[in-house]
């Protein structure tokens, strides 16, 4: 396959598995679920046809695992990152002491003020180590990582849920439970945001 053609797909995934199924005509149910053939349909009939290897191709190669084949193989879904109402069924996990986000410069004020809210998603993400929190934010610029005190927040009554491609997911973070670390030196210990 040919990395941009992966890269469109993907994005195109992205769109519609997430965030306005409608534009194309396809339908998630109440777990973010559409038949894989009504995909491949949807995109033909809009104009951007993809085989269903190239699907499923996109699918397993995608360093983010973004998306999800059922057991069968019938079904698709995106994983986490939906701005449309589904439930994905996740159950509640205990996160690990700490968690991930990254950000960039500009937003740090706002994150300071009102910690880390989900914006037009439904919940906020938050990654298991800090080198994939400098990659998410590497995407709007010079990246900082937020360290989230994530087993403290969960002792004091937050709830997370781990996705199948493990992001995790919370409602918000609230700005106590924020420390600011930059990208370079691993052993620095967190300081506060």
């Amino acid at each position: 396959m040919k990395p941009q053609r992966d890269v469109r797909i993907s994005k195109y995934l992205s769109r519609h598995l997430r965030h306005d199924p409608g534009r194309i005509g396809l339908l998630l149910d109440a777990h973010g679920w559409t038949p894989v053939e009504a995909l491949l349909q949807a995109a033909a009939d809009h104009g951007f046809p993809f085989t269903r290897a190239e699907l499923e191709h996109v699918v397993a190669a995608n360093d983010k695992q973004r998306f999800a084949l059922d057991a069968v193989g019938d079904r698709i879904r995106a994983q986490q990152g939906h701005s449309v109402e589904v439930d994905l069924g996740l159950p509640d996990a205990e996160p690990p002491e700490w968690l991930y986000h990254g950000t960039v410069a500009r937003f740090l004020d706002a994150v300071r003020a009102e910690g880390l809210r989900p914006m037009s998603r439904h919940d906020v993400h938050l990654s298991p180590d800090r080198e994939t929190a400098v990659r998410v934010g590497a995407r709007r610029g010079r990246p900082l990582v937020l360290a989230v005190a994530a087993g403290e927040m969960h002792r004091d009554g937050h709830t997370f849920r781990l996705s199948g491609n493990g992001v995790w997911l919370t409602e918000a973070v609230p700005p106590r439970y924020l420390r600011m670390r930059e990208p370079e030196g691993p052993s620095a210990p967190p300081r506060q945001a």
